[in-house]
């Protein structure tokens, strides 16, 4: 395969080992990796990295990102708003704008998302459900878990009709205005509708 269809993107000045990610815009979050807790930005158009900073802006264009597993079973939640639009002010923490804090239930009671003989090394999740309600959680050997975000409880576990071990692998939803070949079907009880999403690993 020729060298010319790929670009060349300015590195990270640190390596990274098993990061995850996140497409937000023109964003990719990189979201921690292996022995690293630090988050960082890379706007695709800039061609730059920033790292993630506390932000006090209530920004109507915020994601939710949602981290969760590990060896002692963390769950932590970030509200992120982009920090290439506020680079040239001064930030300061408050409202936990770009920062990782623990999950609670309404009550202010912590949540943790796993069951404690799960492993979820290389577990990927993707959000769904008909309110984005569903977080649809695969990991390894071929197990998926579905987890009520309203209730934060688990409402659903399966298996996956693969041989393969899965893990580090990748999994998205099949959104209406994506052509995505159909591989996996999930049926949410509650209101009879179906939700497509893909599943691909490579030996």
């Amino acid at each position: 395969m020729s060298n010319k269809i790929f670009e060349t993107l300015k590195e990270l000045h640190i390596p990274l080992t098993l990061a995850q990610c996140v497409l937000h815009k023109h964003e990719l979050l990189i979201c921690g990796s292996y022995q690293q807790r630090a988050c960082y930005s890379y706007h695709t158009i800039k061609d730059e990295y920033n790292k993630l900073i506390s932000n006090n802006n209530k920004d109507s264009n915020q994601v939710t990102l949602l981290s969760f597993g590990g060896h002692r079973k963390h769950t932590l939640v970030m509200k992120y708003t982009s920090v290439w639009s506020y680079i040239s002010k001064k930030l300061k923490k408050s409202n936990n704008y770009n920062e990782w804090i623990p999950l609670t239930d309404n009550h202010n009671h912590p949540i943790v998302i796993g069951r404690d003989y799960d492993d979820y090394k290389g577990m990927r999740a993707v959000i769904g459900g008909s309110n984005n309600h569903l977080l649809f959680i695969t990991y390894q050997p071929n197990n998926i878990s579905v987890f009520d975000l309203n209730t934060f409880k688990f409402i659903k576990h399966d298996t996956l009709p693969t041989d393969s071990i899965i893990c580090f692998h990748s999994f998205i939803s099949n959104s209406e205005n994506r052509q995505v070949q159909k591989m996996m079907k999930i049926n949410e009880e509650k209101n009879k509708q179906n939700y497509h999403f893909c599943y691909y690993y490579y030996r």
